[in-house]
Order: C-alpha cells, then sequence, then structure tokens
C-alpha cells in the first residue's frame, strides 16, 4: 500500500526526466525515488505513458509518485519555482558550453533545503547543450570507462542515495554548502526572464544577430548561473536593461 513521504529536506528537491521513452525506466525512477525519501516527480515531454501498465509494475508500492507526477512540455516549465538546478551528464562539452563535472557527494548536498531540480536526458542521448544551459552545476556519476553507460534508472537511484546520505550524514553538508543562503537566490524562472530580456536588447543593439544569438546566450547562461545571482541582484541588471531600452528609444 502506498503511503505519503513525510517532509524532510530532500521534499523540494523534484527529479526532471527530459523526454523519457521507457514507461519501465519511468516506473523504476519512481520506485526508487519512493525508496530514498523523494516524492516530486516531473515529466518533460515524456515518450511514453507514464500511467501505463509497465511503468506501474515497475513502480510497485511507489504508484503515488506516478500519479503525483506532472508533465509539461519544456525543460524551462518544469523548472519553475526553482532556485537551483543540477544537470547529469556523462561528458564534459564543447567550449561554447564548458561544463565543470561534479561528483554526486560533493554537488548533490547544494540542492538541500530549498525548491530544487536535479535533470536528467533521455535515455538514448542525454541532456544537449541547450538542455544543459538551464543549470547552474553539472554531475557526472564516474562508472568505469569499459562499460561507462548507466540505465536511467540507476543513475536516478545512485543520485537518490547521495542525497538520502547527505540527509542521514549532516556533517557531509557541510563541506560544500552555498555561500549564498536559499532564501535570497532568486527563482529560475526569474532569472530566464532576465535572459530573455538580455537577448531582445543584445539584438537591438547589434552585439548579436539572429544566427548568433543561440550561441552566445549559452555563454551568458553559464556565466550567470555560476554567479548564484540573488533576486535583487536580477532586479538591478533588468533595470539596466530597462533603461537601455529607454535609452535607444529616445535617439530615435
Amino acid at each position: 500500500m502506498s503511503q505519503t513521504l513525510p517532509y524532510t529536506p530532500l521534499t523540494p528537491i523534484r527529479i526532471v526526466l527530459v523526454e523519457p521513452a521507457g514507461p519501465l525506466n519511468v516506473g523504476s525512477v519512481a520506485r526508487v525515488m519512493k525508496n530514498m525519501g523523494l516524492g516530486q516527480l516531473v515529466l518533460v515531454n515524456p515518450q511514453c505513458d507514464p500511467l501505463g501498465d509497465e511503468a506501474k509494475r515497475m513502480a510497485v508500492h511507489a504508484g503515488d509518485i506516478l500519479e503525483g507526477a506532472i508533465t509539461v512540455s519544456s525543460l524551462p516549465e518544469a523548472l519553475v519555482g526553482c532556485q537551483r538546478a543540477i544537470a547529469t551528464t556523462a561528458r564534459s562539452r564543447s567550449d561554447a558550453l564548458p561544463t565543470d563535472l561534479e561528483d554526486p557527494r560533493t554537488v548533490l548536498p547544494w540542492l538541500l533545503d530549498c525548491p530544487s531540480a536535479l535533470i536528467f536526458g533521455p535515455e538514448d542521448r542525454g541532456l544537449n547543450n541547450d538542455e544543459l544551459s538551464y543549470a547552474q552545476r553539472f554531475l557526472r556519476i564516474r562508472s568505469t570507462s569499459v562499460y561507462p553507460s548507466l540505465n536511467l534508472a540507476q543513475s536516478v537511484g545512485v543520485c537518490c542515495y547521495e542525497l538520502r546520505y547527505c540527509v542521514l550524514e549532516p556533517q557531509e553538508r557541510t563541506k560544500n554548502f552555498p555561500e549564498i543562503p536559499p532564501a535570497s537566490t532568486v527563482p529560475l524562472e526569474v532569472l530566464e526572464g532576465y535572459y530573455q530580456q538580455l537577448e531582445a536588447i543584445l539584438l537591438k543593439i547589434g552585439y548579436v544577430y539572429p544566427h548568433t544569438a543561440n550561441s552566445r546566450m549559452k555563454k551568458f547562461r553559464r556565466l550567470y548561473n555560476r554567479a548564484n545571482l540573488t533576486s535583487e541582484e536580477v532586479a538591478m541588471l533588468r533595470g539596466i536593461l530597462s533603461q537601455v531600452e529607454w535609452a535607444l528609444s529616445e535617439s530615435r
């Protein structure tokens, strides 16, 4: 019988699966989430039926996780309400999107005690550069080079265990606690609004062009995501952009 999970430091953390293709994987993810005390599952454009018989069979007593899962059409939607996001990836990317890959035990405590997301990519390709650009930090599970590819549910299981370990062993959390209190960190949807305003202004002044905007904005995202901006700082930056926009209109 399914039972409601009690509130813990893991409660605000959502597991985000981008375009999951296998119902068996989705069901297995729900099961290991409940095993480790996580309850929020978000599916981005799923390519399978998360409430089908196969998913439910693998979930066993975690059917409530499947039934409570939220389905959205895009990754930004999945991150609404979050202050922090970590993306999982198996390899470093190009210079256009440099990624510092951290160990799960090192980086995952950063997600505790505030609304946050842990993002996993599709089974066949992982997260692409566009999807990675929505995260602030990046995680890699160090598997053997002989056969490095982990199943989606296995990857989620490793990370969920490490999150639970952080709760059971509080001293581990102090090693990597953020310098900025969670309460002051800007919600990711507010930061996304700033990126959209910034891109519009940069297009207006000719700093970027339609064919270069995407790659340039990835670099800006990486720069600002590393900074862990507060709401007040984003408001200041948006104020500058608004003033630039006003000055442009006055000069015409």
